[in-house]
């Protein structure tokens, strides 16, 4: 016979699924285009996965670039001081997310200026405070024409890489092909990739939840 003993001690209950959020920026000069279609394909698979997403556009916001001036360093305090416009509030989205996209068209072989003043300050400000972004899950988005999509792409992770950040892999670059609004979306190869991406950054984020 079994016997149960009561005590006071309360029972801790089992822990439910941690919340996660992406936050995913549309480095396109042009809102609601191909590039912010790429990324809401992954946005949607993400949230299959039970991840929260929020989608940021630059597009019509004032992102200037870096300045070097190291005041992120002299102050710490998580935030850019060179400058004064957009770019500051997402890295405060950065910083409060577990996963970050970062997409962006291809423009003369590589991102476009307003995702380069993001990767800049955003990396800047997180070397200057101890590695913010590190052991964070980050993943590129490139839509393009024809040429220069790998190279985009390869700015982008230089981002991650540098920022001791994990990069999940998916079964081709994470590239889409258009040139026309919409165009992206009968890249049958390239939202497969999207898809695949998608469930392995869920499953990343997960197994570091752990």
């Amino acid at each position: 016979m079994v016997r149960v003993l009561c005590t006071n001690h309360s029972i801790p209950l089992p822990k439910g699924p941690p919340h996660m959020k992406v936050v995913a920026f549309n480095g396109s000069a042009r809102k609601d285009g191909n590039t912010a279609d790429l990324l809401k394909r992954v946005m949607a698979g993400l949230e299959t996965e039970g991840i929260e997403v929020e989608l940021i556009q630059l597009a019509g916001k004032k992102a200037q670039g870096c300045t070097a001036c190291n005041k992120c360093r002299e102050f710490k305090d998580r935030q850019c001081h060179g400058r004064d416009d957009f770019i500051n509030e997402c890295i405060t989205k950065m910083d409060e997310a577990d996963g970050i996209l970062i997409g962006s068209p291809v423009y003369y072989a590589d991102i476009t200026s307003e995702a380069k003043a993001l990767i800049d300050r955003s990396g800047y400000v997180s070397g200057a405070n101890g590695g913010m972004l590190k052991r964070k899950v980050g993943a590129a988005v490139v839509a393009v024409r024809r040429a220069g999509g790998i190279h985009a792409f390869d700015s982008i992770n230089h981002l991650f890489f540098i920022s001791q950040m994990i990069v999940p892999g998916s079964s081709y670059w994470n590239i889409g092909y258009g040139r026309e609004k919409g165009e992206v979306l009968a890249d049958e190869e390239g939202l497969r990739t999207m898809d695949d991406l998608a469930i392995n950054m869920a499953w990343l984020m997960k197994k570091i939840a752990d």
